[in-house]
This record gives structure tokens, C-alpha cells and sequence, in this order.
């Protein structure tokens, strides 16, 4: 299955950059090759943190969007995560409609994933509504409540947001929370999560048991992920 996975959410600080991350380690680890790109100039975390796999983009300009349909055109099979920066949805909705581009990607057969990582907070659920409002029936959503950002998602839960969202058939799941001092180790080393599980000898090496945190977290965002059409 070839898919396009658009990890946002509008707002800085919901995790859009650790979803992508954690979507390219799922598809690293089972074995499905994929392609990447970072459109967040503020900090490109995401291709800090697996440059094997993803590059930088602008999402602003048509020239650098297009990159991302090119991998298609080159491998009609492909797999791309695009982590989108706070603040994109305007270009990036007009870049999709200037060229039809959910048609496309369905004539191709491309599943069209729309990520919508969220924090706890009510802009969050208004963002999902204007965001369902924008693209209808085309793609498929993802609601990710994110309990890294976020304890009680009670907002999205009762939101009329969400139930447009559902309408459509939108896939509502939760990403767990990782252990904060694990994470920030993570963060500040730029490591990738395999590197985080397995590297035991360097001077950012993270401890067993926080190695153990890590693993038996990716294996609970794993159980998430295989339940979704990517």
C-alpha cells in the first residue's frame, strides 16, 4: 500500500515532530521503506533526527512541495511522512487544491493520511473542525490525542469537531506519554529512537531502565499504528 501521511496540527508544541519520528521508526522497523520531509525551518527536528531518511523542504513554495509528489512519479509503492511546521495549513491547502491533488493520489492509489496531532486545549479541537471543513470526504484522518502534550481530552471527546471528524470516518487514537527525563535525553542527543533502545556504550547512552521505558513505549505506539491505514 503506497501512502502520504501529512503529520499536523496547525499549533507548535502538540508533538507533530515526535509523531513523524515515531512513524519513521515503525516503518523502519517493519521493514517498509519510506521517504521524508521536514518543513519546520524553526528547527527541522525531524531531519535532525533521522537524516538517512527525511530532507528539508519549503512548504511555502510550490518547487519544494512538488518534491514530495516526485517520489511517487519515481515509485508509484512509496511511502512519505511529511512533518508539517505550526502554521502551514493555508499553503498547503492551496498547493493540494491548485492541483487536484486528492484526486491524483486516488487515481494512483495513494492513501492520503491527515495527521492531526492535538494537545488538550480547545484551539486544538477548533483546528480539527476547520481542518475537516477544508478537505470533506477526500482523505482519511487521524485525530491524535497526544498525552505527551495533554492529560484530559474531554474538549475533543464532546466536540462537534470531532464528530465531523468521525463522520467521515476519521481514525481517533492516543499516543502515550514517554517518561519526560527520557525524552528530553532523546531530544538533546538528537538520537533516534533504535539508537535510544540500543545504544549502551556512548556518552549519551540512556540507562536499562530507561532504555526499557523507551521500548515498551514504542511497542504501545506500534500496537496504535498497526491498527491504521499507512
Amino acid at each position: 500500500m503506497a501512502s502520504i501521511n501529512f503529520i499536523g496540527g496547525e499549533k507548535g508544541g502538540v508533538g507533530k515532530s515526535v509523531t513523524a519520528r515515531v512513524l519513521a521508526q515503525y516503518f523502519i522497523d517493519k521493514n517498509v521503506a519510506f521517504t521524508g520531509f521536514d518543513t519546520d525551518r524553526s528547527h527541522f527536528s525531524f531531519n535532525r533526527f533521522y537524516t538517512d531518511y527525511a530532507s528539508p523542504i519549503v512548504v511555502d513554495s510550490y518547487e519544494g512541495m512538488d518534491q514530495i509528489v516526485a517520489v511517487f512519479e519515481d515509485n508509484p509503492q512509496a511511502n512519505v511522512i511529511v512533518d508539517l511546521a505550526a502554521q502551514t495549513s493555508s499553503p498547503l491547502a492551496k498547493w493540494i487544491k491548485d492541483a487536484s491533488l486528492i484526486e491524483l493520489f486516488k487515481e494512483m492509489g495513494v492513501t492520503v493520511n491527515l495527521w492531526h496531532v492535538m494537545d488538550d486545549g480547545r484551539d486544538a479541537v477548533d483546528l480539527l473542525g476547520r481542518l475537516v471543513d477544508t478537505y470533506g470526504n477526500g482523505p482519511n484522518y487521524v485525530v491524535v490525542q497526544n498525552y505527551g502534550r495533554g492529560n484530559d481530552f474531554v474538549l475533543l471527546r464532546e466536540s462537534y469537531a470531532l464528530q465531523k471528524a468521525q463522520a467521515h470516518g476519521a481514525h481517533v487514537i492516543e499516543l502515550p506519554r514517554l517518561h519526560d527525563a527520557s525524552m528530553r535525553k532523546i531530544d538533546q542527543h538528537n538520537t533516534s529512537f533504535w539508537k535510544a533502545i540500543n545504544d549502551r556504550e556512548s556518552a549519551d547512552s540512556l540507562g536499562l531502565l530507561e532504555r526499557q521505558r523507551v521500548k515498551a513505549w514504542l511497542k504501545n505506539c506500534y500496537e496504535v499504528f498497526d491498527r491504521l491505514p499507512v
